[in-house]
Order: C-alpha cells, then sequence, then structure tokens
C-alpha cells in the first residue's frame, strides 16, 4: 500500500485576480490561512477552479511557489500540472516538484483526448518523471474522456500514481474502482454532492469547490465518514446539499467566486472565457447563502 498524500477534505482553490486580471497573491494568501484555520486538510492550486487553463507558464509557476511558501508545511500542497500534451505535462510536473509541490493532480488528456492505452502511455510519461505522488483526475464532464477501471487499475501499479479523483459523478464506476483497485489507489471524491457516497464505498476524501464557503463543515463531513459515524456525516451532506448545487449553476468556477466575493473576499473576477453569472443565479445564489447564514 502507498503512502497517503491527504486523508480530508482538501480545497481545489480558486486564484483570486485584481482588477487589471493579475493574480491578487496578497488574496490568495489571506484564503489560504482561512482554509487551513478552518481545518482544511490540503490545497489544491492551479487545478479547474483556480482557472490554470487561462495561465500563463510563469503564472501558474508562481501561483505554485506562492502556495507551498505561504502554506509552509502546515497542509500538502498538490499543485495542477495536466495537459492534453504530454510533453508539456512532463515539463511543468518537474516545475511543480521543483517548486515544492507534495503531490501532483493531473487531469485526463482533453479535446484531442486518446485511447485507454494512451492514457496509460501519458500518466506513466509524467510518473516516470518526477519523484512526487499523482493523483488522477477522472472527469468527463470535462474533458469527454472517461477513465477504464482497468485503466486505473494499470496505473496503480506505478510507484508514484497514487491516488484519483473521481468526478464522474457516476457512484456504480466508483464502487467498481475501489472493489477492483482496493489498497493500490486511493479514491477522493470530485464531486461535493457524493462525499458520503463515494467515502461510504472506502474514500479516503474530497477535493471540494463547497470548502470554499464552509471548510469547517465540509471538513467535518468528511471526519465524521472517517470515524464511520455516517448519520452524521449524511445529516451535512443533505444540510448543505443546495449550496453544493448551486456552487454548479453555472459553469466551475464562476459561481464559487462570485459567491467568495458575496460572502466579503476579493475573488474578483474570472477570466474570459468565462463570464460573470447571470442576475437570477446570483439571486438564487445569494439567497442560498443566506440561508446558511453565510452572508455577514
Amino acid at each position: 500500500m502507498k503512502n497517503t498524500i491527504f486523508t480530508g477534505a482538501a480545497v481545489a482553490i480558486i486564484t483570486p485576480f485584481n482588477a487589471d486580471g493579475s493574480v491578487n497573491y496578497e488574496e490568495l494568501g489571506r484564503i489560504i490561512d482561512d482554509q487551513i484555520a478552518n481545518s482544511t486538510d490540503a490545497i489544491v492550486i492551479c487545478g479547474t477552479t483556480g482557472e490554470a487553463s487561462t495561465m500563463t507558464d510563469e503564472e501558474h509557476i508562481e501561483c505554485i511557489k506562492f502556495a507551498v511558501k505561504h502554506t509552509d508545511g502546515r497542509v500538502p500542497v498538490i499543485a495542477g500540472t495536466g495537459s492534453n500534451d504530454t510533453k508539456y505535462a512532463v515539463e511543468l510536473s518537474k516545475e511543480a516538484e521543483s517548486a515544492g509541490a507534495d503531490a501532483l493532480l493531473l487531469v485526463t488528456p482533453y479535446y484531442n483526448k486518446t485511447t485507454q492505452r494512451g492514457l496509460v502511455a501519458h500518466f506513466t510519461a509524467v510518473a516516470d518523471a518526477v519523484n512526487i505522488p499523482i493523483i488522477l483526475y477522472n472527469v468527463p464532464g470535462r474533458t469527454g474522456m472517461n477513465m477504464d477501471v482497468a485503466t486505473v487499475k494499470e496505473l496503480a501499479k506505478h510507484k508514484n500514481i497514487a491516488a484519483i479523483k473521481e468526478a464522474s459523478g457516476n457512484i456504480s464506476y466508483a464502487a467498481k474502482l475501489i472493489a477492483e483497485c482496493g489498497d493500490m489507489i486511493d479514491v477522493y471524491s470530485g464531486n461535493d454532492d457524493m462525499i458520503v457516497p463515494i467515502m461510504s464505498l472506502g474514500g479516503k476524501g474530497v477535493i471540494s469547490v463547497l470548502s470554499h464557503v464552509i471548510p469547517k463543515e465540509t471538513h467535518m463531513m468528511v471526519q465524521y465518514c472517517l470515524e464511520n459515524n455516517f448519520a452524521e456525516a449524511t445529516k451535512l451532506q443533505i444540510e448543505y446539499l443546495d449550496l453544493a448545487n448551486d456552487l454548479f449553476l453555472e459553469v466551475n468556477p464562476i459561481p464559487v467566486k462570485e459567491a467568495m466575493n458575496m460572502v466579503g473576499w476579493n475573488a474578483g473576477p474570472c477570466r474570459l472565457p468565462l463570464v460573470e453569472m447571470t442576475d437570477d443565479h446570483k439571486a438564487k445564489l445569494r439567497a442560498t447563502l443566506e440561508k446558511h447564514n453565510l452572508i455577514k
């Protein structure tokens, strides 16, 4: 069995931007501190929620370096370094390792996609190039690709491939994954509305968007599961289901950035092609935040 990167609730952290579109590092530091103070178990920097796809290479590496330095070993820092260009993913992963990242998050190749054999070759190339653990990221709704269970099982044989972020939304797939792979690979929920179901099957936690606005409660939801107290975990899952859903009223991270701005953070805008939420969706999101007493 491989070493577990983290157990609990990691936040797939936003990248706050200034009005001119530059990275607001001061606010990013404040958000990281708040997350750690409220029991978040790991920081995922430069993922989908962090808008990594619109970052320059320099910004991407600088954000990873900043997160590593600012976190200062308090919790693991996991760097998103996935790409649909294997050579680029290798180079970016090496840079993230040099920057001090504790682990990497690698999404399946998108747009050009590949075959299942290609997935094995792609992820193996990255895993061979680094000496830190890797979390695979299965999110077919974003990439148009689903990883076969047999593919994950084959990749799990690699010493550096330690976990998978499972965001297919298919609980049957997650069950088969855990049944087939067992202790070969850790499974994290990639969907906030499926934390308890996946953990009831043996998952190790969640890589969360919901944690931005309720970090302590998200951590506790996972902690209850780890303590085998699924009754209390389920109460939290149901209580905050509306909020988890409303954070995906539009394409992530549009709603969560709006929510962060509403509750008092300076998250700033998203970068194009992501645009501002519609007024109707803003009103719905605000009402849900107010219902949970999150707007002061």
